[in-house]
């Protein structure tokens, strides 16, 4: 094995000991998809939580910065409106991914469950959603969400450990005398899909591709497009 400067092996040598999709694989019927790429989501949430997929509800959302750079990160996938084709994320505006969707309101999202092979791609344009949605939104987080979205400041340099224990319990101070209190900056976005690819990995790499398309957010149909794997 080819070791680095440093000595220790080369990651291309340790990546390349890393199978893919070394194990059984459940199959996927593109001919059977429903119309509605929303549908098709639900049914494969349901069994990638049947099956014990951890944190199935986790994707990744990717944005542009004001100068185009790309960036990417895993967040908490809150809710898909089948009728709209709505697929809605809650974060800080405050936030580095709030402050790249005020500058550029479009995103990608993807989610993939290891155990079963698959991947869910989703991209269009975003909106902010109304106040009473961030509020609703907030009011089902658990305390300790709630807490650290009151200390906020998200992704900034934090000067201690200690600092961030002293803002946490100010936060939890505040929802003790205030339980409905909603951080200013709380935000929910929609992510109105134009483009949803589900993907069917297969150890002999014949992966199953099915992409629905709609030309704009309020089209009324999906396009089904079988793809090359």
């Amino acid at each position: 094995m080819e070791h680095m400067p440093g000595g220790g092996p080369r990651l291309a040598g340790l990546l390349a000991q890393a199978p893919l999709m070394a194990r059984e694989l459940p199959d996927f019927d593109a001919g059977d998809a429903p119309a509605d790429p929303a549908e098709l989501f639900a049914r494969w949430l349901v069994l990638a939580r049947a099956a014990g997929v951890l944190d199935a509800h986790a994707v990744t959302l990717a944005t542009v910065d004001a100068a185009g750079a790309p960036d990417a990160r895993v967040v908490a996938l809150r809710d898909v409106d089948p009728p709209s084709g709505r697929w809605f994320v809650a974060t800080s505006a405050d936030s580095p991914k709030g402050a790249q969707l005020a500058a550029c309101p479009a995103a990608a999202m993807s989610l993939y469950w290891p155990a079963q092979g698959r991947q869910i791609r989703v991209r269009g344009p975003v909106a902010e959603c109304p106040e009473q949605a961030a509020a609703a939104d907030f009011a089902t987080r658990s305390p300790a969400s709630k807490a650290a979205a009151l200390v906020g400041r998200q992704s900034r340099p934090l000067p201690s450990p200690a600092a961030y224990e002293a803002a946490e319990a100010a936060a939890r101070e505040r929802l003790a005398r205030a339980p409905a209190a909603v951080p200013a900056d709380h935000r929910v976005y929609a992510l109105h899909a134009t483009a949803v690819e589900f993907w069917q990995g297969s150890a002999d790499r014949r992966h199953v591709r099915l992409l629905y398309t709609r030309p704009a957010p309020d089209a009324a149909a999906w396009q089904r497009t079988l793809l090359w794997p």
